[in-house]
């Protein structure tokens, strides 16, 4: 390895845990601590913008993904560009993934990184992230379940990425790391869903609400 290439790494290095920090700045953890709460001790326990939504309501759930989301796009575009290695946009974004997870400020205690995942696909792979948004909604309105939603968008951005995406290999090990960690992330979600414990949203079940009313309307005398 020449000098060249060892302080190429070196500087990506650095640019990774600078990532690590940034992703580290949790949205609900800082909006918790300037409202006086820590929403890691209600809901489920979790810092993510699901719990956000469940115990804070919609305004600070929102507050919350735009932190969340942004510090995932500032980090493979901004953090990537004072870097010239081909994998540097999404070893960043994977660094800051990583912080939300464990973050450094908030006792490695954090959220399961989808939102900040999301905003890294978003800047980098719009396709890609609109895939994954997808399965996330469809899914979402089928089952009402949010956990399961969100591993199977995260598994649709690994399908893109390892089999459509046309990018350097590192670049791809990064990205498909990136979301299987948060696919993993979720099995306690999973288990609890197949317990039958797992909250589930039934607002969002447009089609089961649909299809209920329409039987209902069928099974009336005429």
């Amino acid at each position: 390895m020449n000098a060249l290439a060892a302080d190429s790494i070196m500087r990506l290095l650095v640019l990774m845990l600078i990532g690590y920090l940034l992703g580290s700045v949790s949205g609900s953890l800082l909006l918790g601590r300037l409202r006086g709460v820590d929403i890691r001790t209600q809901g489920s326990g979790n810092a993510g913008a699901t719990n956000a939504f469940r115990t804070q309501g919609r305004g600070f759930a929102a507050l919350t993904i735009l932190i969340d989301a942004g510090k995932g796009a500032l980090a493979s575009l901004l953090l990537a560009s004072l870097s010239t290695r081909a994998e540097a946009p999404f070893a960043c974004a994977f660094a800051a993934i990583i912080g939300h997870c464990f973050p450094v400020f908030f006792g490695f205690r954090g959220g399961k990184g989808a939102a900040t995942a999301f905003g890294a696909l978003l800047a980098l792979l719009p396709q890609a992230a609109f895939l994954a948004l997808s399965t996330w909604m469809l899914c979402l309105i089928l089952s009402g379940y949010v956990g399961f939603s969100t591993l199977l968008a995260a598994l649709a951005g690994v399908v893109w990425i390892a089999f459509i995406a046309t990018l350097p290999w590192l670049t791809k090990a990064f990205a498909i790391a990136s979301l299987l960690l948060i696919a993993l992330l979720h099995h306690q979600n999973i288990a609890r869903m197949l317990q039958g414990v797992e909250h589930r949203f039934e607002g969002t079940r447009v089609l089961h609400r649909w299809l209920t009313r329409t039987r209902g309307t069928a099974d009336k005398p005429k």
